[in-house]
């Protein structure tokens, strides 16, 4: 048996020329092998946010892509409101057209006391739902003439009239709300060529009677 003799420890072989220093590194690598962690996490923060940055990219890019199709679909729906509207007014005013004539017909009878017993009830009724689908009849006498909704048939001089006027009325005008769909047929008079306006009389009158204008 061998006996281990006493106050001896082993110690790590150590090749030959080498330090203690060197021999210090060989027995802990561990203490150089620690700060290589750290290192790591941060490449990995580091592709974390490379990745977040460009999934706020593509969110931004998809949000923006979504508004643009908003404001597309709402531009499209006001002008399919927009259209459908000018379809339907048109359709009505095409209508209402083919109608003028006989509401023509009904207010001549009307003027001569013939529109009595049944078609009375029927002109009525007629000229009820033309109100309802948006006709009005316009076209007075009296009113100055205004060539964008009138139209002279007639044509005369008056001495009582200071602009040209509407002196009677032919043929009613007819609108939906503001489409003329046929102008007022009107006689119209204007004002007597060298006559003197009224308010030009009157104020000749007042000088008169004041003894004329002040001289200076």
């Amino acid at each position: 048996m061998t006996e281990e003799t006493p106050g001896f420890e082993e110690k790590p072989d150590v090749p030959s020329g080498a330090t203690s220093d060197d021999a210090a590194e060989t027995a802990e690598p561990s203490e150089k092998e620690g700060p290589a962690a750290p290192a790591g996490d941060a490449a990995k923060i580091a592709g974390l946010t490379a990745q977040l940055d460009q999934v706020r990219t593509a969110l931004n890019e998809r949000t923006a892509d979504l508004q643009r199709l908003q404001a597309e679909y709402q531009n499209y729906r006001r002008r399919v409101e927009r259209d459908r509207v000018t379809v339907k007014e048109i359709a009505t005013a095409t209508l209402l057209t083919e109608l003028l004539p006989v509401l023509d017909d009904i207010g001549r009878a009307r003027e001569h006391g013939e529109l009595l017993g049944g078609f009375k009830s029927v002109a009525e009724s007629l000229e009820t739902a033309a109100a309802k689908m948006g006709l009005q009849q316009f076209g007075k006498e009296g009113e100055p003439f205004d060539p964008t909704i009138h139209e002279a048939l007639m044509h005369s001089y008056a001495p009582d009239v200071t602009e040209t006027t509407c002196v009677a009325v032919l043929q009613p005008g007819y609108r939906i709300g503001e489409r003329t769909i046929r102008p007022a047929r009107v006689a119209v008079a204007e004002p007597q060529p060298g006559a003197t306006p009224a308010a030009s009389k009157d104020e000749s009158a007042n000088d008169e009677e004041s003894g004329g204008p002040d001289e200076g």
